[in-house]
């Protein structure tokens, strides 16, 4: 399997379901009740693919490493992030996506977006969250700066322009 083939159909990561169609980005600034959130993700994972017509892969992508937010009043600056996705090698780049900061509360996350690999897009929907997160709603987007393949199925990169806009949704139970 040729590195192109292992890093061209994987998990648009950045775990982003995520809102907006792959691409998007969310507004500048963050509107009012909104907070404006930035950073970057260095990931490492698992990549595994079958063959599918057309000479095709359809792939399933594990991720896990460090978040680190610069910005983003009333969130940690650091989380553990962890996504999994599926590439179904025709353009449906779908997964799920957790952070998890250093009291164990969490950020849930749909993702979509572009099959993973260098320069590639991810957007996310903030679902909700744990503890302090509880009732947290947002929308975020990534780009992937690099994505290396290894041996054995073995990918890692790191995305930048992480940036988005979060705000407390409902009330919190």
């Amino acid at each position: 399997m040729t590195s192109r083939a292992l890093v061209g159909g994987g998990l648009a990561l950045a775990l982003a379901g995520w809102l907006p169609a792959a691409g998007a980005q969310p507004p500048a600034a963050a509107a009012p009740g909104w907070r404006a959130i930035e950073g970057t993700w260095s990931a490492s994972g698992q990549r595994q693919a079958v063959a599918i017509e057309g000479g095709s892969e359809a792939a399933i992508v594990e991720v896990s490493g460090p978040i680190l937010l610069a910005t983003g009043p009333g969130l940690s600056r650091g989380f553990q992030g962890q996504a999994v996705g599926f590439d179904d090698g025709q353009g449906l780049v779908t997964g799920r996506c957790v952070w998890t900061d250093e009291n164990g509360d969490r950020i849930f996350s749909r993702v979509k977006g572009e099959p993973l690999g260098t320069g590639k897009r991810l957007a996310g929907t903030i679902t909700g969250g744990t503890g302090r997160y509880a009732g947290l709603e947002g929308e975020y987007s990534l780009v992937w700066q690099y994505v290396v393949p290894g041996e054995e199925g073995r990918i890692q990169g790191r995305a930048v322009r992480l940036t988005g806009q979060v705000r407390r949704g409902g009330p919190r139970p």
